[in-house]
C-alpha cells in the first residue's frame, strides 16, 4: 500500500494530535510515523495503514494514494 504523506500530516495537525500521540495510539514508533509523513517511505504494510487511519478516525482511502491498476 502506498501512503500519502502529506494528506496523513495535514489530517493530524488538523485534528491538533501530535505524533507522540499517534505513536501511543498505534503502537507504530514516531520515527517511523515522521518518515511517513515526509514521504521518505514508499510501501506500507496494509496493517499499519489501517491503525493509522483508525487512530485519526479516517477511510484508509484518506491516507493513500490510489494504486494503478
Amino acid at each position: 500500500m502506498r501512503p500519502n504523506g502529506p494528506a496523513q500530516r495535514a489530517i493530524r495537525e488538523a485534528q491538533k494530535k501530535s505524533l507522540r500521540l499517534l505513536e501511543r495510539m498505534t503502537g507504530l514508533d514516531r520515527g517511523y510515523l515522521s518518515r511517513l509523513e515526509r514521504g521518505q517511505i514508499r510501501h506500507v504494510a496494509d496493517p499499519s495503514v489501517q491503525k493509522i487511519a483508525d487512530a485519526l478516525g479516517v477511510p484508509i482511502e484518506a491516507i493513500t494514494h490510489k494504486e494503478k491498476t
